[in-house]
């Protein structure tokens, strides 16, 4: 049977691990974990085009260097 290859809005498109999404989970988006967060440039870029405005980075991915302000 083949494999659902369609990226999931739940799923990191970084290290395909669960993202922790409050907005994929159903729930309002000000309780996410990204919204009080900074978030590493060098990660937003590296997620693959075809899997932009698709899905959220996971908090371990999206972990960046001190200093570097919230999205």
């Amino acid at each position: 049977m083949p494999q659902n290859t369609e990226p999931s809005a739940a799923i990191c498109p970084l290290c395909r691990q669960p993202n922790q999404c409050a907005v994929a989970a159903g729930h309002p988006a000000h309780s996410c974990w990204c919204m009080t967060a900074a978030i590493a440039p060098e990660a937003l870029a590296a997620i693959p085009d075809s899997e932009r405005g698709k899905a959220c980075i996971c908090p371990t991915c999206g972990k960046t260097v001190p200093g570097v302000q919230p999205i």
